[in-house]
């Protein structure tokens, strides 16, 4: 190749015994047998063993390298001895006998060790990110990362999409996350925000006459870091159609995402047809529009059954005529769980923030009864209401939740999940798609109680425009989607509105005059207003979907220079302060908290 190498580290086998060869790499490992050092000689690539002997000049030398040096190896290709081939490696079966090495680079003593996979602090491993990327497990989610990118720009090349980039500096949004701002040197005074995701731009490429618009799509919000979401920065596909409807949208990311799982993971589809599952119908069966469709357990709705005279049970009852709801979670055939089992999930319940979970077994002698610490508020016919309701038989156990609403589905939503795990129901080996759609136009904000948009404001709102019931907004139904595999949300997507004087009654019901609408979204509406086409999108996150595909729970193991939660780069030192003569060219002056 050149005169670092002939070969990588992953090239030779045993067709090249006896060639001379020249490798370059990373000290991986050394093994010292006295007479004889092995060394374990790392590339992007592979690894090989190379074997000097104790008579060799350069023994020494590489007796006191350290591990991560960058050596240049020159020697020949030699079978290993017999019993010790490593069939792990592509280059097991052979060894170089080194002849002459050159450092190339020396390291200093390791901060964390390259060589094994073990877990170290996180603070540490993002410090040193450049070393934690050269472990085998980091190195090969980032080189999956990148397959996966290059697979899905061929894929939408193939579907007729075309690739188009979008500004990075914009104007700032009032919907959404916060805004990363930049300050403008030549406009003093104003700032450019740094795009949330390229949702207006798209669709004025659709305005522009393209039809088929993608791009793998940097995006920055101002949002706190959770296992899921990176804060400050993320990467999308960002993709947008012209003349489609919903329908339309889907059969597009169902072939790519099939496409791309199959390519990529040996786990089964469990859909190859993604069900549809409204909004309503999620929250209803299971307390979240992010369901995890592997997990086999189903809310229901107990609430009638604490009206009933011969149910004794007072708390619950007392909160039902305030105004609660009951839901509850049948567990199949769990009575011979030990009694550890129901009160470390009641225990867990409370750590969430809950007043706990109430639970009871379905048992029969003679007559249907109750087992458990409120077993005993239930007879025989308010328990076979229950089965009714249920669909539980005797053996099942039910956890209950009495309370709000909102708060009776994000517990149940999570216990839906601890108890699945800890019955083991999930299935490890499969990728469990669905989209969840009929989202509500509006919602009630619960610290303001005004209405604003649940979801993408520049939506179609679903029925005859003409019949739309603006003074019941809450019950508009707009035709917005998410896609959502293993309980992780992907995407959200829209058909868009792309009819002006819609747009405006929208608006209005959210609380923006005209003159807010013209102000804020001059460019999308001012574009509206000389002829659209129908057109929606959706934008799927690469980072998610890489860490699906890398069977990982942190989107930070499957990024190559992650933030910490608190939004900090380790690394690089940013933020950073700057200087006072970069604040005076930008006009700004800061004024520190006391």
């Amino acid at each position: 190749m050149n005169k670092y190498r002939t070969h990588t580290c992953q090239d030779l086998n045993e067709t090249d015994i006896g060639k001379q060869v020249t490798l370059s790499g990373w000290l991986h490992r050394r093994r010292d047998h006295g007479n004889l050092l092995f060394l374990d000689l790392r590339d992007h690539y592979g690894i090989t063993q190379c074997v000097i002997e104790n008579n060799n000049k350069f023994f020494q030398i590489l007796e006191k390298c350290k591990p991560e040096s960058v050596l240049k190896i020159t020697g020949k290709v030699s079978k290993r001895a017999t019993g010790t081939e490593n069939n792990e490696l592509k280059t097991g079966k052979i060894e170089i006998v080194i002849e002459k090495i050159e450092i190339l680079s020396e390291a200093k003593e390791l901060p964390i060790p390259v060589f094994g996979e073990q877990d170290y602090p996180e603070d540490i491993r993002l410090k040193y990110r450049f070393l934690d990327l050269r472990r085998n497990e980091m190195h090969k989610n980032i080189v999956l990362r990148s397959k996966v990118i290059s697979f899905i720009r061929e894929q939408m090349i193939q579907l007729g999409f075309l690739e188009y980039q979008t500004p990075i500096l914009t104007s700032s949004s009032p919907e959404g996350a916060r805004d990363f701002l930049v300050p403008s040197r030549l406009n003093p005074g104003r700032f450019y925000a740094l795009p949330q995701a390229p949702q207006q731009f798209k669709q004025l490429i659709m305005v522009s006459g393209f039809d088929r618009y993608f791009q793998i799509a940097p995006c920055f919000r101002d949002e706190d870091a959770r296992a899921d979401r990176s804060p400050g920065e993320f990467y999308q596909l960002d993709l947008e159609m012209s003349f489609v409807e919903q329908e339309d949208v889907f059969e597009v990311v169902e072939k790519l995402m099939l496409k791309l799982f199959k390519n990529f993971s040996s786990k089964k589809m469990t859909f190859e047809k993604f069900p549809r599952i409204p909004y309503d119908e999620a929250l209803k069966k299971y307390g979240t529009d992010k369901p995890d469709l592997r997990n086999p357990l189903e809310l229901c709705d107990f609430t009638e059954i604490f009206k009933r005279e011969d149910v004794k049970f007072d708390i619950f009852k007392k909160l039902v005529q305030k105004g609660s709801i009951v839901r509850g979670i049948v567990t199949k055939q769990t009575k011979n769980r030990p009694r550890s089992f129901f009160d470390n999930i009641d225990k867990w319940a409370k750590e969430q923030g809950a007043s706990g979970l109430a639970y009871f077994t379905i048992e029969k002698d003679e007559v249907i009864k109750a087992k458990g610490p409120i077993g005993k508020f239930f007879n025989e016919s308010s328990l076979n209401e229950i089965i009714k309701i249920s669909k539980a038989k005797v053996g099942d156990s039910i956890f209950l939740a009495c309370g709000k609403e909102t708060e009776i589905l994000k517990i149940l939503s999570l216990a839906r999940d601890k108890i699945a795990k800890d019955l083991e129901l999930i299935k490890d080996n499969q990728f469990a798609f669905c989209w969840i759609v009929d989202y509500p136009m509006f919602e009630t904000d619960e610290k303001t109680n005004k209405i604003v948009f649940s979801h993408n404001p520049f939506s179609m709102p679903q029925g005859e425009l003409e019949k739309l019931d603006f003074q019941n907004p809450l019950g508009i139904r707009a035709y917005q989607y998410d896609i959502v595999c293993n309980g992780v949300e992907l995407s959200s997507g829209a058909i868009r509105n792309h009819i002006p004087d819609l747009m405006y009654k929208l608006f209005s019901v959210a609380g923006y005059s005209k003159k807010d609408v013209n102000d804020k979204f001059s460019g999308m509406i001012n574009a509206l207003s000389f002829g659209a086409p129908p057109h929606g999108g959706i934008a799927p996150g690469i980072d998610r979907i890489v860490m699906l595909l890398a069977s990982k729970e942190n989107i930070r193991e499957v990024t190559l220079f992650p933030m910490n939660q608190n939004a900090q780069d380790l690394m690089m030192q940013a933020p950073s302060k700057v200087e006072d003569k970069q604040l005076k060219e930008l006009n700004i002056k800061i004024d520190k908290k006391t």
